[in-house]
Formats: C-alpha cells, sequence, structure tokens
C-alpha cells in the first residue's frame, strides 16, 4: 500500500469554529448585497457595498465563530469531565 502525505490546502488547516465564522460572515456579506440591490432607495455605490458587507461580514462572522469556540469548549469539558475517574466518595457515613 502506497501512503502519499498530501499537502492540506488551507481550507482543511482551519479548525471547526473558524470554518463556521467564515462561512456565515460570507453569507452576511451575499444577503447585504442582495439587500442593497433590492432596496431601490438604497444607493448602490462601492461605499455602501462595501460598509454594508463589512459590518454584516464582521458581525456574522464574529458572532458564529464565538458561538462555535463555547459549544466546542463545552465538548471538550464534557468529555474530559467525563474521562476523570470519580471522586473517592465515601459510601459509609461515619459513625
Amino acid at each position: 500500500m502506497i501512503m502519499t502525505d498530501k499537502p492540506k490546502n488551507w481550507w482543511q488547516r482551519l479548525d471547526g469554529p473558524l470554518k463556521v465564522g467564515l462561512v456565515f460572515a460570507a453569507l452576511g456579506i451575499i444577503l447585504t448585497i442582495v439587500g442593497i440591490l433590492r432596496d431601490p432607495t438604497t444607493p448602490v455605490t462601492a461605499w455602501s457595498l462595501g460598509v454594508g458587507s463589512l459590518i454584516s461580514g464582521l458581525t456574522w462572522g464574529l458572532v458564529s465563530w464565538a458561538i462555535a469556540t463555547a459549544a466546542v469548549e463545552v465538548e471538550n469539558d464534557v468529555n474530559q469531565a467525563e474521562a476523570e475517574p470519580p471522586a473517592n466518595t465515601p459510601t459509609d457515613e461515619p459513625k
């Protein structure tokens, strides 16, 4: 059997919460651009597209990254607590 060590691309090197943050940042940017293009009262300028995309992308990305990171930390804590042996608790009460 021949094993080849294929180098990982940039996406494979990222951890899970960061991937979640980037995906939601991209969704926020896309939804902002669609919203600006669909609203007839919003001027479609590079400034409105840039600032709207920056604000929504950062907000969606940061919040989703924080939630995903918290979920991973909780899972790690639960797994660590389950792996630890139970504390020595006396079964007999002293008389």
